[in-house]
């Protein structure tokens, strides 16, 4: 692997592999050198339609050629089709857009305090938990539960009540001795935390607890939600429905999509002037997150997820579950997490040089969130490629 050239005046912010990717088709990328890829990563679970669809890329084009942005002081038909199908798939009511995950997470938070407000609560609280992350600015980096991101940036924001993931306990215990919260703030799956499920029964518990003390249920489905566990969101597993869903990342295939749809409880709670932005719900983005969707269903890809995410996790615990040093793999469809015993960040290089990318977050779990369209031959060889080189990590690295 031939190191790429640097990038002195770019910002150090990312600890970068030495090499850049220049082109893609289907689930396989090329970096500058001509050297090919299996993309278990899709851009972070962006990239819901792979490389060079050959349904979205026209449709693309055909829009930049017609208008790529206009600001939302008009109308702009293509939000209300996308919010339209939004509503559709998730038995909400409406839909703001914005053009990331952050700034999803961003206006939930301000759904809920102005929500509080309404009710008369000076100083309205949000319930969030341990392991979470819902992004960098100073709000969402406040609802994150990772002190390791959080480090340089205080004061943080008040306002926020963590719990742990899971202990439906601990939630009644903050509902019985916090009389000012109003919402609770929760990723299906969390992502960078791990790929830690909320349990089907805890979830019910935190709707049918918010329905009684009159809060807003927010479900992060950032990462989790388009299709990527084998439904259109996560929480569908479970037969609940949110009164916020933050939405991003898969939504428009690689354009900056962000979106919160909301139900009757915090449909009208934002009023002109209180919350915008100039970017979001530009009529590009509208375009990839409608054409995102419609060929999902087409394509049967909700299925495809559940199918061979199903298949990639049996073959991966097959393979890997009598390894010492294995802890469990965790997840649903085609968002799975491996967890070791050790940190592993090395693993990003290794499977980098064999031919397939992946992420490690949470320093021991190995994260799989390649694109929908994975086919089986290609999740076994996903499988081929990063049994390998767990055995060989587990065998000559001691645990820490």
């Amino acid at each position: 692997m031939t190191a790429a050239a640097p990038m002195p005046h770019v910002m150090p912010t990312y600890g970068r592999l030495p090499f850049a990717l220049s082109h893609g088709q289907g689930c396989r990328v090329w970096d500058t050198d001509g050297k090919e890829y299996l993309d278990g990563l899709a851009g972070i679970a962006v990239n819901t339609l792979g490389h060079n669809h050959p349904k979205l890329v026209p449709a693309l084009q055909d829009q930049i050629a017609k208008m790529i942005h206009c600001c939302n002081y008009y109308q702009v038909p293509l939000q209300e089709e996308l919010a339209a199908l939004l509503v559709r798939h998730s038995g909400l009511t409406n839909a703001f857009f914005c053009n990331s995950g952050l700034e999803a997470n961003e206006a939930a938070l301000k759904i809920a305090r102005k929500y509080g407000h309404g009710k008369g609560i000076d100083l309205p609280e949000i319930v969030v938990y341990e392991k979470a992350f819902h992004g960098r600015s100073i709000a969402t980096l406040s609802a994150t539960g990772n002190p390791k991101v959080q480090e340089g940036f205080a004061p943080l924001v008040p306002g926020f009540v963590r719990v742990p993931l899971n202990d439906i306990a601990a939630l009644e215990d903050v509902a019985a001795t916090r009389p000012k919260v109003v919402a609770v703030f929760l990723e299906v799956i969390q992502g960078e935390g791990g790929i830690n499920p909320a349990t089907n029964d805890y979830l019910r518990a935190v709707r049918k607890l918010c329905d009684d003390k009159g809060w807003l249920l927010m479900l992060d489905e950032v990462q989790c939600g388009i299709g990527r566990t084998g439904k259109w969101f996560a929480h569908q597993w479970a037969g609940i429905q949110p009164d916020v869903m933050p939405l991003a990342k898969g939504l428009g295939s690689g354009v900056p999509v962000g979106a919160v749809v909301c139900g009757p409880k915090a449909a009208n709670v934002l009023q002109p002037g209180n919350h915008g932005t100039t970017f979001g719900g530009n009529p590009l983005a509208m375009r990839a997150g409608v054409e995102t969707l419609k060929i999902m269903e087409a394509d049967g890809l909700m299925a495809n997820a559940a199918t061979v995410g199903a298949h990639l996790k049996a073959a991966l615990q097959r393979e890997l579950g009598v390894l010492p040093g294995f802890v469990e793999i965790r997840g649903e469809g085609l968002m799975l997490g491996i967890e070791l015993d050790r940190p592993c960040g090395v693993l990003l290089g290794r499977a980098a040089e064999a031919g397939l990318l992946l992420s490690v977050t949470a320093d021991k779990v190995i994260r799989l969130v390649p694109p929908l369209i994975l086919t089986q031959a290609e999740a076994d060889q996903i499988v081929a490629i990063l049994v390998p080189l767990v055995k060989q990590f587990l065998s000559e690295t001691p645990k820490a």
